[in-house]
């Protein structure tokens, strides 16, 4: 291919290192792989910000991809770069991968691969391949472009740059999102992200899979393959971490792959509202949203999240019954509130999803909340002893009594 003038172009961005640029490029020259390419969110962010339709916003990494003899090219690396400049490197033999800082910028170094999917969502097979085939293993077009060190090609087989032209997102092939579902979770990251839209055709894969997936059927079932479950969270963790995601998961529900975690998630309203509130009671947004789930422990087990946040979902589901069937009502008074939700079976943050549920008694919720849980005796067990009162049940329950004085005295 041509020489594309990028190589050039990204060295002369801010946070770019133009010295590891050369480095990497010299010890493509000499270790003589075929290819030394940088590949993924570099390139493309680096099109779109030539196309004038991203700012640069600066690389946290670079990702490449060495087909060829990679120890060979890492130790020509190592020798141009020396020790002082080469602050960190680890190999990882099982992924055929090595990690590296140089000049404080970080740096993945990959051999050229080949994936086998053995079955849908499972994780691939991996063997030693090529450039080419290590760009067909990718998501989407836009990610499936190379920049060569040495040569300064851009080499583009699927159309990347004409579809970022076009503003488009498409799967890479017929079968993306068989492979790994979780490429929709990403697909409406980078639409919310860089403003792209799903190619109609990407749009149709996605629905038949969705379709078809042969997930179990049975609400008490639990099975997902256990690599799927790890996927979906992590691209979850990203999506509401990383991205805009009331833009995402608006995508996400335009695509009517909401499903894709639990179908209860489809028909959610109030879903925004709930996770801006999350966010003002300090909550994570992942239980947040999961608790609009038609069966949220369930799903935030499979999901495998942090089992604190499980334990919140399954006090929400106690706390439910509770309002049902044992609350006190609207009308009774603040201290009667406060001791039947402090002796619940419940953490604190179960009420404050409920909360953010808009529960028909959410602002006895929020009021116990924001304010009478922080509400104590105005005095001390050490003022009452010095009154003459003796430690014991008594003590207690006489603090508990002028606790309760001031909460339904404010």
């Amino acid at each position: 291919m041509s020489q594309s003038g990028l190589v050039a172009a990204l060295a002369s961005l801010p946070g770019v290192s133009a010295g590891v640029l050369e480095a990497l490029r010299r010890a493509a020259a000499e270790s003589g792989v075929v290819h030394c390419a940088l590949v993924g969110g570099t390139v493309r962010d680096l099109l779109l910000h030539r196309l004038e339709l991203l700012p640069w916003s600066g690389i946290s990494d670079f990702d490449l991809v060495v087909e060829g003899d990679l120890p060979a090219f890492v130790r020509c690396l190592t020798d141009h770069l020396g020790p002082q400049r080469l602050t960190a490197m680890q190999w990882h033999d099982s992924f055929g991968t090595v990690s590296l800082t140089a000049d404080g910028v970080s740096l993945d170094l990959a051999m050229a691969r080949q994936e086998l999917y053995p079955s849908p969502a499972e994780n691939p097979v991996v063997r030693p391949g090529t450039l080419a085939s290590d760009l067909v293993r990718r998501d989407f077009s836009i990610n499936a472009m190379a920049l060569d060190l040495r040569t300064d090609a851009l080499i583009d087989p699927h159309g990347g740059q004409a579809a970022l032209q076009a503003r488009c997102l498409a799967f890479l092939h017929s079968g993306s999102v068989t492979d790994d579902p979780t490429r929709v979770i990403r697909a409406a990251r980078y639409s919310a992200r860089l403003g792209l839209d799903l190619l109609e055709e990407s749009r149709r894969q996605l629905d038949s899979t969705l379709e078809d997936w042969p997930w179990p059927r049975d609400r008490s079932s639990s099975t997902w393959p256990p690599a799927l479950s790890t996927r979906l969270r992590m691209e979850l963790d990203r999506l509401f971490s990383d991205e805009p995601w009331t833009a995402a998961l608006d995508q996400l529900s335009n695509w009517q792959a909401m499903p894709l975690i639990d179908a209860g998630l489809q028909v959610d309203p109030r879903r925004c509202r709930r996770l801006r509130q999350a966010q003002r009671l300090g909550l994570p947004l992942m239980p947040a949203w999961l608790a609009a789930a038609s069966q949220p422990v369930a799903v935030a087990e499979r999901l495998q999240i942090p089992a604190q946040q499980v334990q919140w979902l399954m006090g929400l589901e106690t706390l439910r019954l509770w309002l049902r069937d044992a609350a006190p009502s609207d009308a009774a008074p603040p201290s009667q509130w406060t001791v039947a939700l402090e002796t619940g079976d419940w953490p604190v943050q179960s009420v404050a999803l409920m909360i953010c549920l808009h529960h028909p008694s959410w602002r006895m919720l929020w009021r116990w909340w924001a304010r009478w849980r922080h509400i104590q005796s105005p005095v001390k067990a050490k003022d009452l002893m010095a009154q003459g009162w003796s430690p014991g049940p008594g003590l207690g329950a006489e603090l508990r009594r002028r606790r309760g004085q001031a909460l339904d005295g404010g």
